[in-house]
C-alpha cells in the first residue's frame, strides 16, 4: 500500500476513535454466515480482496445411520430424553418412540439421537459426530468447502464426522487450514462370533492447502506420520510461506503400548475382540510431539518444509508431550506462536518432571525466543498474529481481582528484549484476547463485558473490540453500529488492510428444528432464537450514535442472549483456529 495513503487511513481512523460522537468512523454489518444447512457460523479471516474463510457447526439433518443402533441403544436414548428433557432448552421428551426405533424420528427425537451420539464420541463402537464445517465466501453466497470428508459407501451423503478448520484465504485466493479424516464403519467378528462395527479414522488432523479454490486439496504430510500423524497450516504470508505445526516424534510410551504383544494393541488375545486400528485410536490424542513448521509453497503447489524448533530441550528421560506452534508469519519471515517452556524461566538443567506451561514465542533467525519475562506473574501466554512492523499480539494469563484471567497484549519483536504491553480492556477484571493486528496498528479481539463471578455454567458475555496502538484507544465494536442494530458483536478474529473486520455476531432469527424446518407456535407465529453468524464489519462514513436515550448500554451489548445459549456458543465456538493445540 502507498505509504502516504496508509498514513492518511491510519490518521483518519485514529482520529475517529479519539472522538466521542463527532466525525467518528462507523461500520456496517454484512452478514456472511447465513447458511441453509447450518445453524451457526463463525468468521475466521477475510483477505484484502473480499474473500472470506468461515467455520460452521450444528448441521441440520445430521445423517444418522440407524442400522448401527440396537435395541439397547434405543432404550438408552429414550431414557436420556426422559431424564434430561427438562434440563435441555427447546427439547421435549420422546414424541414417537415407534418411529424413533424404525429410524424415522421426529425432529425433536432426532435431536436426542444426536445428543446420544455426542456422548459416545470417544467410543469406537458408535458413529461419530464431527460437524465442524469449513466454508468460503468469495463475494457472494457462503458455500461449504469439503476437505477430507467422504460419502458413506453407496450414497451421496457426507459422514459429517470430520472436524474441518479453514484458517484463512490469501490475497491470491489460496485456501488453507487443517481437517480430520472421516470415521468410516468397519465390520469385525469377535472371538465369540458376534458381529460388531468399529468406526475408524485414518488421522486426527492434517494440514491442507488449495491453490484453486478447493478444486484440489493438497495434504501437508507431517514428518512423523505413522498411525496418521498430525499437522495444520495456520497462516500463509504474501510470499507463499506457510506456518503451523506437524508431528515429529511418537511418544515412546504410546509406541510401546501400540507394539506391545502382551497387553498392548499388538496382543493377539486383545486382537481377537478388538480391531488394531480401534486400539490405536484410543490413544491418538496423546501420541505425538508436535513442532512448529514452516512450508515454502510455489505457484505450482510444490512444497518444501523446515522445522522451527522448540523453546526448551527436555531431560532425556522426560517422556511427556512437548509442543511448539507457529500461528502467524509476516512478510519478513518472522513468525510467532507458542511452545512448551519451563515455569522456572531460569532453569538450565531440567529434571525429568520439570514443571511446564505454554509461553508465547518468536521464531526468528533459527531461534525460538520466549518474551514472557516473569513466569511467576504470567502463568501462560500465546501469540496469535504479527504484522510487518514486527508488532505481535496475543494474550497472557495472570491473576486479576483474585481470579485467573487472560489479558490481551502487544509486543515489539524488534526490540532486543521484547516486553509485553497490556492495555486496559473493558475493566480491570475483564478477560481479553487479541486475535489479529493489521499494518495500521489496529488490534481486534474480544473481552468480557460482565462483572459477575463467572463459572462453567454461568460464563461472562464477551464483546469484540478494536484497540488502536497509535492512540492507546480501546473501543467496543458494537459502539460503531446503529443503536438498534439487530447484531451484537461477540468476538473479532481478523482485520485486513482495508480496516474491514472479520467478526462473529449474535442475531435473532426464525428458529429451525434439527431437520432444518422453520418452527411456529400454536398460534402460527414464528418461533425465534439467537444464533451466531459470521459477519464482515465494513467501515463507512458517519458518526457514532449516542445510544443512551435509546436503551441501556449493557442490555444492548447482551440483548436476547441467555446463559444457556451463551454457554453453548462458547463451547462450540472455540475449537477453532486458536485452540487447535492445547
Amino acid at each position: 500500500m502507498n505509504k502516504f495513503l496508509k498514513s492518511v487511513l491510519t490518521l483518519g481512523i485514529s482520529s475517529a476513535l479519539a472522538a466521542s460522537s463527532v466525525n467518528a468512523a462507523t461500520y456496517q454489518i454484512i452478514d456472511k454466515g447465513a447458511a441453509e444447512k447450518l445453524k451457526y457460523t463463525y468468521s475466521q479471516q477475510e483477505n484484502n480482496v473480499g474473500e472470506m474463510a468461515i467455520s460452521g457447526t450444528d448441521v441440520y439433518n445430521f445423517p444418522v445411520l440407524f442400522q448401527y443402533l440396537d435395541s439397547d441403544d434405543f432404550d438408552e436414548i429414550v431414557y436420556l430424553a426422559f431424564s434430561q428433557h427438562e434440563n435441555i432448552h427447546e427439547l421435549e421428551n420422546i414424541e414417537d418412540e415407534d418411529a424413533l426405533r424404525a429410524g424415522t424420528p421426529t425432529a425433536n427425537d432426532l435431536s436426542w439421537v444426536i445428543q446420544f451420539l455426542k456422548g459416545k464420541n470417544a467410543d469406537s463402537y458408535y458413529q461419530k459426530y464431527g460437524d465442524i464445517i469449513a466454508m468460503t465466501n468469495f463475494g457472494g453466497e457462503s458455500v461449504e468447502f469439503t476437505v477430507f470428508d467422504q460419502y458413506f459407501e453407496g450414497t451421496e451423503t457426507y459422514t459429517r464426522s470430520t472436524v474441518d478448520y479453514i484458517n484463512g484465504v490469501t490475497d491470491q485466493g489460496w485456501i488453507y487450514g487443517n481437517g480430520s479424516a472421516p470415521f468410516l464403519p468397519v465390520d469385525f467378528t469377535e472371538s465369540d462370533d458376534d458381529e460388531v462395527t468399529f468406526w475408524i479414522s485414518e488421522f486426527t488432523t492434517r494440514g491442507f492447502l488449495s491453490t484453486d479454490q478447493g478444486q484440489t486439496i493438497i495434504p501437508i504430510m507431517p514428518p512423523e506420520n505413522r498411525y496418521g500423524g498430525e499437522s495444520a497450516v495456520l497462516h500463509i504470508n504474501n510470499n507463499g510461506v506457510a506456518v503451523g505445526y506437524a508431528s515429529t516424534v511418537i511418544n515412546e510410551a504410546a509406541l510401546e503400548f501400540i507394539e506391545d504383544e502382551d497387553g498392548g494393541c499388538a496382543d493377539p488375545e486383545r486382537l481377537e475382540d478388538l480391531l488394531f486400528e480401534a486400539c490405536v485410536q484410543t490413544i491418538s490424542s496423546t501420541m505425538y510431539n508436535t513442532e512448529a513448521f514452516k512450508w515454502n509453497v510455489d505457484a505450482t503447489g510444490e512444497i518444501s518444509s523446515e522445522a522451527l524448533g522448540y523453546l526448551v530441550t527436555p531431560h532425556v528421560d522426560d517422556q511427556r508431550q512437548f509442543t511448539s506452534v507457529a500461528q502467524a508469519i509476516n512478510n519478513h519471515g518472522v513468525a510467532v506462536g507458542y511452545s512448551t517452556g519451563w515455569i522456572d524461566e531460569n532453569e538450565t538443567d531440567p529434571s525429568a518432571t520439570e514443571p511446564t506451561s505454554t509461553y508465547a514465542v518468536i521464531f526468528k533467525n533459527g531461534t525460538v525466543t520466549d518474551f514472557t519475562e516473569d513466569h511467576g506473574k504470567y502463568f501462560e501466554s500465546r501469540a496469535y498474529d504479527i504484522n510487518d512492523a514486527g508488532i505481535a499480539v496475543g494474550h497472557a494469563t495472570t491473576i486479576s481481582n483474585g481470579s485467573y484471567r487472560t489479558k490481551f497484549y502487544y509486543v515489539d519483536t524488534n526490540a532486543e528484549n521484547p516486553e509485553m504491553i497490556l492495555p486496559q480492556g473493558y475493566f480491570t477484571g475483564s478477560a481479553s484476547t487479541a486475535r489479529a493486528i493489521n499494518e495500521h496498528g489496529f488490534v481486534v479481539g474480544e473481552g468480557e463485558v460482565e462483572t459477575h463471578n463467572d463459572s462453567s455454567t454461568n460464563p461472562r458475555r464477551t464483546n469484540g473490540f478494536l484497540y488502536d496502538i497509535n492512540t492507546d484507544t480501546f473501543t467496543n465494536l458494537n459502539d460503531f453500529l446503529p443503536c438498534l442494530s439487530e447484531y451484537t458483536i461477540i468476538e473479532a478474529r481478523d482485520i485486513n488492510e482495508n480496516n474491514e473486520i472479520s467478526a462473529t455476531a449474535i442475531v435473532k432469527v426464525h428458529r429451525r428444528d434439527s431437520k432444518g424446518e422453520l418452527m411456529y407456535d400454536s398460534s402460527g407465529d414464528a418461533l425465534m432464537e439467537d444464533v451466531v453468524r459470521a459477519v464482515k464489519m465494513a467501515p463507512i462514513a458517519g458518526e457514532i450514535e449516542d445510544c443512551s436515550e435509546v436503551e441501556d448500554k449493557i442490555e444492548r451489548q447482551g440483548a436476547g442472549l441467555g446463559t444457556l445459549t451463551l454457554g453453548l456458543l462458547l463451547l462450540t465456538g472455540f475449537a477453532r483456529r486458536f485452540t487447535l493445540k492445547k
